[in-house]
């Protein structure tokens, strides 16, 4: 049997461990790094490299931002950034979480005011494609899209286990009274969906169409980073957003594409990944280089 002396000799040395790691892990190895991270050359980079104009913080270089109006409209005047799953709220970075089998929506109540369902990933892709394409002039169509949803039937056979005629088709995420992206499925005319009809013994069914295999809007333009804080875009999505800039600014697409091509970084140890374009870096240039004058 252990003495009481014995007891608290074991209590002090604990305490005294406790002291010791609270001071180096608390306290000595977060000052350390602090110092280090001051010193020249890196200090940008641990203070969030911070970009200014006219002397005050704007945004950062390593997150993305959005360059919208008070309704949420995209600024014609600048690049647009890659769309954010959480309203670029740095505090809230993260995915969607919705994958590839994301394709069929919920629809909203007709019953409850202001209710606007829950989008796909395919129609969130669908919407926002057609959006850029009509924001930028090309075409925004792409496969397994209509109407700026995803292009999904729910079919039905007369035969079990999906077998035999189909003998109902209906337009999962096209809530009616719309109209239906494709009049008729094999021979049997396609419906529109009802909200709170369960259609879950109908084939889930996507419709390619005639969308272009390659896309005028980049998949950047489309989908969120993992982050949902990604600061750059593609090169390609860059290049369909010159006309428009250059027309808000009243200069030439050459202009431009020499300030893309300023902040347009390759690949990474010039193999890994893909080359970029800084979108705060750019329209913070184009600012600088070709204000717009105020109206």
């Amino acid at each position: 049997m252990r003495s009481l002396s014995d007891i608290f000799r074991q209590l002090f040395a604990s305490l005294r461990m406790l002291i010791v790691f609270t001071a180096i892990v608390g306290i000595a190895y977060p000052l350390a790094i602090t110092a280090i991270a001051q010193i020249p050359g890196l200090r940008g980079r641990a203070d969030g490299q911070i970009l200014k104009a006219d002397g005050k913080p704007v945004g950062s270089a390593i997150l993305g931002q959005a360059f919208t109006d008070k309704n949420g409209k995209p600024l014609v005047q600048y690049l647009q950034s890659r769309p954010s799953a959480d309203d670029y709220d740095p505090t809230a970075s993260g995915a969607s979480n919705l994958g590839p089998e994301s394709i069929v929506d919920t629809l909203p109540d007709p019953k409850t005011k202001g209710d606007t369902g829950t989008q796909s990933l395919l129609t969130q892709v669908c919407s926002r494609s057609l959006a850029v394409g009509q924001l930028e002039h090309v075409d925004g169509a792409r496969p397994f899209c209509a109407d700026g949803v995803g292009a999904v039937l729910a079919v039905f056979y007369a035969g079990p286990g999906y077998h035999g005629a189909v003998n109902r088709a209906v337009s999962l995420n096209q809530a009616c009274p719309s109209t239906p992206f494709l009049s008729t499925y094999k021979g049997v005319k396609v419906t529109c969906a009802t909200f709170g009809t369960d259609y879950s013994k109908g084939k889930v069914v996507p419709i390619k169409g005639n969308a272009p295999s390659h896309p005028a809007v980049p998949a950047d333009a489309v989908t969120a980073s993992g982050s949902s804080l990604d600061p750059n875009i593609s090169p390609a999505y860059a290049k369909i957003q010159e006309v428009r800039i250059a027309k808000a600014r009243g200069i030439s697409i050459t202009q431009v594409q020499a300030v893309v091509h300023q902040y347009t970084s390759g690949r990474d140890l010039g193999f890994m990944g893909e080359s970029i374009v800084n979108v705060l870096k750019v329209n913070l240039a184009l600012d600088k280089r070709y204000p717009v004058s105020a109206k």
